[in-house]
């Protein structure tokens, strides 16, 4: 026996070799029949006996039937799997050449074909003998031309596809409107202040958790607009921009861009990002303001407010600090405590200092507009428990909802001492603008206002927010803002008499903390949108796993040694595992190609239809219910019982050589699976679902309601690529460290 270091030639086209010379020495050698194709129509061959026509894919199996030798040496064994990674890889491989007569056998064609194919140059004493033989040396001639024969990765490359048609995402074509008679779903996020960058619980708990179901609905085929923007007026710019030393419209520039940057990275596809500094802003706002006015729900009220000696000037709520007066949290704002959510005004809190200088304001009185929430109440009530059951709102939304009315409402101040803001509408309110928590909410409208403008129709949010019988509202955000979506922004739309589209669901989450603490911008600590892009970690994995902690019903913590356990764990070894190994065996197998099957020759088929259909249907269902969390795990799931499929039925070498019936038809079930995961992951992960199409080479599919083989026979997928790579465990203690700041 002889060993050779063979170093694999050049050329991306070795394994196309290898196949043809098998074909044409076999059909040379045996005289079996004629060897035809029918290109990119990927069957390799149709193998004609008599009357006997038999089509087979793998280029050894055709030999073996051919030469009728269906058995496996230890030469085709190599052949099969070192010898042919060298072709697909240019790797340098020992070989042993365990012949000394050359002999036309089913076992030295193969082994010949593979090896004179890695490398044409090589010479030895059998394999020259063997190239020289009579019936060896036409088609060995005829393979290298490439024209008598064709392989099957000829097709992938002409890429033939072949995918049942309605299964697909449907492609939206020019701006987003309303259909008539088609479910429309308007989304929008919780507007993120524009004085800071978000960290990963603003990211959570709004922009993302509004993008999942955003994509959701849209791969469901549903009629669906994302919008959403950075919210810009208020106190809390205002005081950002004296800090950063620049103008409040400045701040919002910068921030605004570093925003949409932090989102653009975390895969949110929102339909439009805008924001609130706007002549649409100002007109839609103002128009709210002044039906409320002439319906009789505004009143003036001359009250007491907190006053800086220092600067001069009336201070708005978030320009007052103090002792909350509810958990004696020393760092309360003004309108709002963040440790216990208590909403606030600035009177009430204990010993209160001015944010700008630390002095301590005086009590003095202020003419404001106050909305008369007492007289709306009735109706606004009617609509909570209409609008709550309906819609199915999230606990703690109803909750917080329910606290509020139950309370009873009182009238509430809706216009601030600033400059910076929406200038109210009415005489002598020259020097004030509207409350932001007022004029945010119809954020949402004017976005939508500059979305239609864009697209050369500046009405065109009405038919989105004044449709209530057509379109359904479904908002996010964390559970601090419920009131003003739940009460005010509601309520001022009760009482402009307008018919406006108002909430119909409504989801919400509690706090995501970091690493057992609070994230901090000013003390370092957690991480922020910017952050995670430094780790070199993928958006996917990121998005996993925010969504996998998503604190739906109480706060959840982030923890480094968990995002790296999720990802080596249940990334690596479940998806990425199931995706990879079906692929790899289906392009090692069956070149790429979809082969032709029955499901009927998979043992206990109907049990595990049963399983990915009861599983798949859990899944719509938990979805549909805007249960993002459980909605991933289903998904997951829907992986690990691939995996299963695949350990169940033994997608080996063995098996694919004994038994071939059943290997098409695990193969071919197998591929559809993975491209029902690649559905159900989308949301979560949109871009390893990108991965996956390219790998199936198919366009997205719409999650469907029952599994079906979408990939039909003949369908030509692509190469194996790896979705996700595995992080050293080192890196927890290097990112903890980067990320921990000054634990207060």
């Amino acid at each position: 026996m002889t060993t050779l270091k063979l170093n694999a030639a050049s050329g991306n086209t070795r394994d196309v070799l290898a196949a043809n010379l098998k074909l044409a020495i076999a059909a040379s050698v045996f005289g079996q029949g004629e060897v035809t194709w029918d290109s990119p129509q990927p069957v390799l061959a149709t193998l004609n006996k008599g009357d006997e026509a038999v089509e087979l894919i793998e280029p050894n199996a055709i030999v073996k039937y051919l030469g009728n030798d269906f058995s496996t040496t230890a030469a085709i064994t190599f052949e099969e799997s070192a010898v042919y990674k060298a072709l697909k890889t240019n790797q340098t491989i020992n070989i042993d050449i365990p012949f000394t007569k050359a002999e036309p056998t089913v076992e030295q064609i193969i082994f010949f074909a593979g090896v004179y194919a890695l490398n044409q140059e090589i010479q030895h004493p059998w394999i020259n003998e063997f190239a020289s033989l009579d019936s060896v040396k036409s088609a060995v001639a005829d393979a290298k031309k490439n024209t008598k024969l064709a392989r099957v990765i000829s097709a992938v490359r002409d890429g033939a596809v072949k995918v049942k048609s309605g299964h697909t995402v449907r492609k939206v074509e020019g701006p987003i409107v309303p259909k008539e008679g088609e479910a429309n779903v308007l989304i929008t996020s919780a507007l993120p202040y524009v004085n800071n960058v978000p960290h990963l619980g603003n990211i959570v708990g709004s922009v993302l958790s509004a993008d999942i179901y955003a994509r959701y609905s849209k791969n469901r085929n549903v009629n669906t607009l994302f919008i959403c923007g950075t919210d810009e007026y208020g106190t809390a710019t205002e005081t950002k921009a004296l800090e950063e030393k620049t103008t409040p419209q400045e701040l919002c520039n910068k921030y605004h861009i570093i925003h949409k940057q932090v989102y653009d990275w975390f895969d949110i596809n929102f339909d439009y990002f805008g924001r609130t500094t706007t002549p649409l802003q100002t007109e839609i706002a103002q128009d709210i303001f002044m039906k409320l006015h002439q319906n009789g729900f505004l009143e003036e009220k001359t009250t007491e407010q907190l006053y800086c000696e220092v600067h001069k000037s009336f201070l708005a709520d978030r320009f007052v600090e103090g002792t909350c007066p509810n958990c004696f949290y020393d760092d309360a704002r003004g309108d709002q405590c963040d440790k216990c959510g208590l909403l606030l005004d600035p009177l009430q809190l204990i010993n209160p200092r001015c944010k700008l200088d630390g002095s301590t304001p005086k009590v003095r009185e202020s003419t404001h507009i106050y909305l008369k929430l007492n007289e709306l109440e009735a109706p606004l009530k009617e609509w909570v428990d209409k609008a709550s059951e309906e819609g199915n709102w999230s606990k703690n939304s109803r909750t917080i909802t329910d606290s509020w009315i139950k309370k009873g409402l009182e009238p509430r101040c809706i216009t601030r001492d600033l400059k910076w803001g929406t200038p109210v509408p009415l005489e002598g309110y020259e020097d004030k603008v509207l409350y932001v928590w007022f004029d945010a909410t119809i954020g949402y409208v004017s976005i939508t206002a500059n979305y239609g403008e864009k697209n050369g129709d500046v009405e065109a949010w009405k038919k989105w927010w004044r449709n209530p019988e057509n379109v359904n509202l479904y908002q996010f955000m964390g559970k601090d803002n419920v009131p003003f979506h739940t009460v005010v922004f509601p309520a001022s739309e009760i009482g402009t008499n307008d018919p406006w589209t108002k909430l119909h669901h409504l989801s919400t989450t509690e706090y995501l903390q970091y690493e057992g603490g609070k994230f901090s911008k000013s003390r370092g600590v957690g991480v922020f949108g910017n952050n995670a892009e430094e780790t070199g970690v993928s958006a996917s994995v990121w998005r996993y796993y925010l969504a996998s902690v998503r604190p739906e019903s109480s706060d959840s913590q982030f923890s480094w040694k968990e995002f790296v356990t999720k990802n080596n764990s249940e990334l690596l070894n479940n998806l990425g595992n199931f995706v990879n190994r079906i692929v790899s065996f289906a392009n090692a197998k069956y070149a790429g190609v979809v082969p032709k099957f029955d499901v009927k020759n998979i043992p206990n088929y109907k049990e595990f239809n049963d399983d990915v259909n009861g599983l798949l249907k859990q899944y719509i269902d938990t979805m549909d219910a805007v249960k993002l969390r459980q909605g991933l795990e289903l998904a997951m799931a829907l992986s690990a019982r691939g995996n299963q499929f695949l350990q169940d039925n033994k997608l080996d070498n063995a098996h694919f050589n004994n038994e071939p019936d059943k290997t098409d038809a695990v193969v071919a079930v197998g591929l559809n699976l993975v491209y029902l995961v690649s559905a159900v992951i989308s949301p979560f992960m949109p871009g390893t679902t990108h991965q996956i199409e390219e790998m199936l080479n198919a366009p997205a599919l719409s999650i469907p309601d029952k599994f079906e083989t979408v990939l039909e026979p003949g369908h030509n997928i692509g190469e194996r690529k790896y979705l996700f790579t595995r992080i050293d465990e080192k890196m927890i203690d290097k990112w903890r460290s980067d990320y921990g700041g000054q634990q207060n």
